[in-house]
């Protein structure tokens, strides 16, 4: 019984995993459960031993997806609070090497039902209350928020336009506007 429980637990991690790469690569609307379960290596009927609907796994994915581009900020523990925010506002994170949900999905959760969208949200409060540790603003809430805002715009922004050189134009003033008044 153990094993099929475990086996159950590693399949619903690679749709999720699966979903979250394609999400914040084309979007809720251009990915389909197929795409996600061929993409996982899994059959179409697996999907609903696992998730209700489309939308179900969106809010998980989302969830993911924010995870591992955390965790991949994290991947080198002696970074500084300004090398975090260059990381995050960079060329390698416009081209999509690691996607965080915020930037990538922030046009297409205004579309998207309450509960995916709380996610979302629910997301977006917890990377507000990082900025806040990281950046030391833990008595300023509107700054952190200011700032969280300059860093998901800035690169939702940079990933939009199709001119490189205005892209980290973008880029660079949104790291100077987060990185004022912050000591590594």
């Amino acid at each position: 019984m153990g094993w099929k429980t475990e086996h159950k637990d590693q399949s619903r991690q690679k749709i999720t995993a699966s979903a979250a790469e394609l999400f914040t690569k084309r979007g809720f609307d251009n990915v389909t459960i197929n795409d996600v379960m061929e993409h996982a290596g899994l059959t179409r009927g697996a999907f609903y031993n696992h998730f209700q609907s489309k939308s179900d796994l969106y809010a998980e994915a989302v969830v993911d997806a924010a995870q591992r581009a955390k965790n991949y900020a994290l991947e080198n523990a002696n970074l500084k609070p300004s090398d975090i925010i260059e990381l995050y506002l960079s060329e390698q994170h416009r081209q999509g090497e690691f996607a965080c949900p915020l930037a990538f999905l922030a046009t297409d959760m205004r579309q998207r039902e309450s509960k995916v969208r709380s996610t979302y949200t629910e997301v977006f409060k917890k990377f507000v209350t990082r900025i806040q540790e990281l950046t030391g603003d833990t008595e300023d809430e509107l700054e952190a928020i200011k700032k969280t805002v300059l860093m998901v715009g800035g690169m939702a922004i940079a990933q939009a336009i199709n001119d490189d050189e205005l892209a980290e134009k973008l880029l660079k003033a949104c790291r100077d506007g987060v990185n004022t008044g912050i000591s590594d």
